[in-house]
C-alpha cells in the first residue's frame, strides 16, 4: 500500500511539468493503433469439473452437429460413433445438467440433429456428484438459452452420405422465447443404409481333431428414423418430450463358406418406437422436482435359410415401462453448499421369443420387474487459497427377481487452481453396471447353423472403480493419469465348445479388467493460418477370468492411441477453412482376443457464404483409405480364431445448412444400452 501511495505523486509530478514545459512545443500528440492479442482458455477447472470452450475448437471444422463436435474435445474419442472419454470406463452424455431417460442410439441421434452453433460449452465431469443422479463421468453439454430479444431462430439442415450404400436426412432446429417462456424443437428425418463384412477362419477343436470353418459374412441394414426433441419451459417449470420412431426397418446376413450359404433375414414386424415425457420444476427455497415416463416397444422376426432351404424361424418381442421420479433439496451455508435427495427407478420388461414348428429351440414368455432407489447426500465449497471440490455419498437398493443388491456409491472431485496457469484435479468414483434386459432373459440367435448368439440368466452386474489426476497447464495443455478397475467386469466374445461343432457367443462375468494410462493433449496454432490438436494416450490393460466358460486366460498389454487434427485458413476472414485429422491405435486386446492395430485420414472442407454467413456447405471424406477396421485373434487354450473386419468405414458427407434470424443450435440425446432384442 506504501509503494502506491508513493507512485502516485509521482506521476501527478510527472503530468504537470510536461504541460508547463512542453505546452508550446507539443500541442497535439497522435498515438498509434493498439492492438491487444488474447487468447481465449481452451480449458478451465472448478469444484472438480473440467470446461472445455469447444465452440472455439471446432470453429474451423466441417462440423455440423454436436455428435461429431465432442469428438475434438480434449481426452474425448469418437470411434465409429461411439463417444468415449479417456481415463473413464464409460460416460454419460447429458443437456443442461438434466438426466434423460433415452437410449444411448437415441441420444446419438438427437445429438446428431443438434445443430453445433447452438452449444455454449462443455462440461467433463469424471466423477459426477450424486445430484445429477447418475453414477461415473458426465459429459454434459450447456446450450445457448434463448431470450425474447432473440424471437424466433432456426436452423434447416440437409445431408448425403455415400458409403458402400448412400444414405440421407435432414432437419430443423428452432428456438422461441417469449416473456416468461422459452421453446424448443429438434426434429431429424434419416434414410440410412449400410453395410459390413467379416471374414472369420475357426479352427476348431472337435472330438480330438481340428476342423477348418471359414465364412464370408456381409451384413445389410436399411431404415427411416424420425427423431423428436420438444420442450416447453415457463420460468423453472419445464415440460419435454424426447420420441424416436424407426421404420420400414430391415436387416440380412448373407454368409458364405465351408457349410454353405446361408441367409439370416430380420424384419421389423411394427415400427420400433421410444417416447419419454419429462417433467421438472425448481422451487425457488431450493427444492427440485421431476419425474418422467419412458416406453419402448419393439417387435422383430427372423428367418434362417439355407440356400433356398427353410431352416427355422422366430419371433422376438420387448416391450418396457419405465417410470423414474427424484426429488433433490440444497441449501447454502456461507461457503458451504449441502445437497441431499432421493430417486426411484421401476421398470417392467415384458419380452418374449417364440420359435416356429421346425425348431426344437426353446421358447419363453417372460416378464421382468426391476426397482433401483437411492438417497444421497453431498457437498461443496470453494478455498480463497485455491481448492474447490465437490463430495457425495449415496446408498442405493436394485431388486428383480435375478438379484438383490445394496450398494454404497462415494464420489469425489476436487480442484486446486491457485492461479490459471496450473490446475490441479483429482476425481473418485465408483458405479455398479448393470446387463441388458434381454440378456438377462436367456434368449437364442441363430447367426447360421454353427453361429449361435446365447443370452445368460445368471449374467450380474459389476462394480466399476475410476481414479483420475488432471494437470491443465496454462488453461489449454492437459495430462490424465488415470486408473479404471472392474470387479466381474463382462465381455462378450467368440468361444468353440469343446461338445459339438458350434461356435458360441455369450456375455459372461470376467474375474477383473484393470487399466493404468496417461492422456496427453496439446493444442497448437500458427497464427490463423494453422491451428492443430495432438493426442497421445499410453495405457496398460489387463483382463483376467478364472471361468471363460470352461477356460481361464490372463492377459495383459500395452496399447497406444495417437491422433493429429488440422485446421487451415488462407487468411483470417476467409469464408472457407480445411481439415486434415490422423488417428492411430496400436494392437490391444478384448477378453481373450487380441486386436490389431488400425489407422485412419480424414479431411474436409468449411465453406461459410452470405449475409452474416447464414449458409454453410460442409464436405468431409472419413477414414479415406479405410482402414479404421481390426482383426481380432484368439489362440489360447486350444481355442484358434481369427476374423479380419471389412466394414466399410469409408464415406463421403455432403451437408448445407441455412441459418435464419441468426440461430444458435440445440442438442439432444439418447441411453439404449438395455433396450433392444438384438444383443
Amino acid at each position: 500500500m506504501k509503494k502506491a501511495l508513493i507512485f502516485i505523486p509521482i506521476m501527478h509530478s510527472v503530468a504537470v511539468y510536461a504541460q508547463t514545459e512542453m505546452a508550446d512545443t507539443l500541442s497535439t500528440q497522435q498515438l498509434n493503433e493498439v492492438i491487444v492479442n488474447a487468447e481465449k482458455p481452451q480449458v478451465r477447472g472448478e469444484d472438480g469439473i473440467m470446461i472445455v470452450d469447444l465452440p472455439a475448437i471446432v470453429r474451423d471444422k466441417p462440423v455440423t452437429n454436436i455428435l461429431e463436435a465432442l469428438g475434438y474435445m480434449p481426452g474425448v474419442t469418437n470411434y465409429n460413433g461411439m463417444i468415449w472419454l479417456t481415463g473413464a470406463s464409460n460416460v454419460t452424455i447429458i443437456l443442461n445438467g438434466e438426466l434423460t431417460e433415452m437410449p444411448l442410439q437415441n441420444l446419438y441421434q438427437l445429438l446428431y440433429t443438434t445443430p453445433v452453433d447452438r452449444l455454449k460449452n462443455v462440461e467433463i465431469m469424471y466423477s459426477a456428484p450424486a445430484k445429477y443422479h447418475i453414477n461415473g463421468a458426465v459429459i454434459n453439454v450447456v446450450l445457448k438459452t434463448p431470450t425474447p430479444l432473440d424471437g424466433l431462430q432456426g436452423q434447416v439442415r440437409a445431408g448425403y452420405n455415400q458409403a458402400h450404400y448412400d444414405s440421407y436426412g435432414g432437419g430443423l432446429a428452432a428456438t422461441y422465447a417469449i416473456k416468461d417462456w422459452t421453446f424448443d424443437l429438434n426434429y431429424g428425418l434419416s434414410r440410412s443404409k449400410s453395410w459390413s463384412r467379416e471374414d472369420t477362419w475357426s479352427n476348431h477343436l472337435y472330438d480330438g481333431h481340428r476342423i477348418m470353418i471359414d465364412d464370408d459374412m456381409r451384413r445389410i441394414s436399411q431404415n427411416w428414423s424420425n427423431t423428436v426433441f420438444v420442450s416447453a419451459a415457463w420460468k423453472t417449470l419445464k415440460l419435454t418430450y424426447n420420441g424416436q420412431i424407426i421404420s420400414d426397418s430391415k436387416s440380412w446376413g448373407l454368409s458364405s463358406g465351408t457349410l454353405g450359404n446361408y441367409t439370416n433375414a430380420y424384419n421389423m414386424l411394427s415400427p420400433v418406437g421410444y417416447h419419454n415425457i419429462a417433467l421438472r420444476y425448481i422451487a425457488p427455497f431450493g427444492m427440485t422436482v421431476g419425474g418422467d415416463y419412458t416406453r419402448y416397444s419393439e417387435n422383430r422376426s427372423q428367418s434362417l435359410f439355407k440356400d433356398i432351404d427353410y431352416l427355422l424361424g422366430s419371433e422376438n418381442r420387448q416391450d418396457i415401462n419405465r417410470w423414474h421420479v427424484y426429488v433433490d433439496q440444497h441449501h447454502q451455508l456461507g461457503m458451504w453448499q449441502l445437497n441431499y435427495g432421493a430417486e426411484y427407478h421401476y421398470s417392467k420388461d415384458h419380452s418374449s421369443q417364440h420359435y416356429g414348428v421346425l425348431s426344437d429351440n426353446p421358447d419363453f414368455d417372460d416378464i421382468i420387474r426391476e426397482e433401483v432407489a437411492s438417497l444421497y447426500v453431498g457437498t461443496q465449497c470453494s478455498f480463497d487459497w485455491g481448492l474447490s471440490f465437490n463430495l457425495s455419498a449415496k446408498g442405493e437398493y436394485n431388486h428383480n427377481k435375478f438379484q438383490h443388491d445394496w450398494n454404497f456409491i462415494p464420489q469425489i472431485g476436487a480442484t486446486y487452481n491457485k492461479t490459471p496457469n496450473n490446475i490441479f484435479q483429482l476425481n473418485f468414483n465408483t458405479q455398479r453396471i448393470y446387463p441388458s434386459y434381454w440378456e438377462l432373459h436367456g434368449g437364442t440367435s441363430h447367426i447360421n447353423d454353427y453361429s449361435t448368439v446365447i443370452g445368460n440368466t445368471a449374467l450380474q452386474p459389476y462394480i466399476q472403480y475410476d481414479a483420475q489426476f488432471n494437470y491443465i497447464l496454462r488453461q489449454k495443455y492437459l495430462a490424465t493419469l488415470y486408473f479404471q478397475y472392474g470387479h466381474q467386469t463382462t465381455v462378450q466374445l467368440p468361444y468353440q465348445s469343446p461338445d459339438a461343432l458350434n461356435l458360441i457367443y455369450q456375455t459372461i462375468n470376467m474375474d477383473y479388467e484393470r487399466v493404468v494410462g496417461l492422456n496427453l493433449y496439446a493444442p497448437f496454432s500458427v497464427s490463423y493460418i494453422w491451428n492443430a490438436g495432438t493426442t497421445a494416450n499410453v495405457m496398460n490393460r489387463r483382463v483376467k477370468a478364472d471361468h471363460f466358460h470352461d477356460i481361464c486366460f490372463d492377459n495383459s498389454k500395452w496399447i497406444f492411441y495417437g491422433s493429429l487434427n488440422n485446421s487451415f485458413k488462407f487468411s483470417q476472414d476467409c469464408p472457407v477453412s480445411i481439415s486434415v485429422d490422423f488417428s492411430y491405435i496400436s494392437s490391444s486386446l478384448q477378453g481373450i482376443a487380441d486386436m490389431s492395430g488400425i489407422w485412419k485420414i480424414d479431411a474436409g472442407v468449411k465453406c461459410q457464404l452470405g449475409k452474416k454467413r447464414c449458409f454453410e456447405l460442409d464436405l468431409k471424406a472419413d477414414d479415406i483409405f479405410n482402414k479404421w477396421s481390426p482383426t481380432m485373434t484368439i489362440d489360447h487354450s486350444g481355442q484358434d480364431y481369427r476374423m479380419k473386419v471389412r466394414d466399410m468405414t469409408r464415406n463421403l458427407k455432403l451437408t448445407f445448412i441455412w441459418q435464419f434470424h441468426g440461430f444458435k443450435p440445440k442438442d439432444s440425446n439418447i441411453d439404449t444400452s438395455r433396450f433392444g432384442t438384438g444383443r
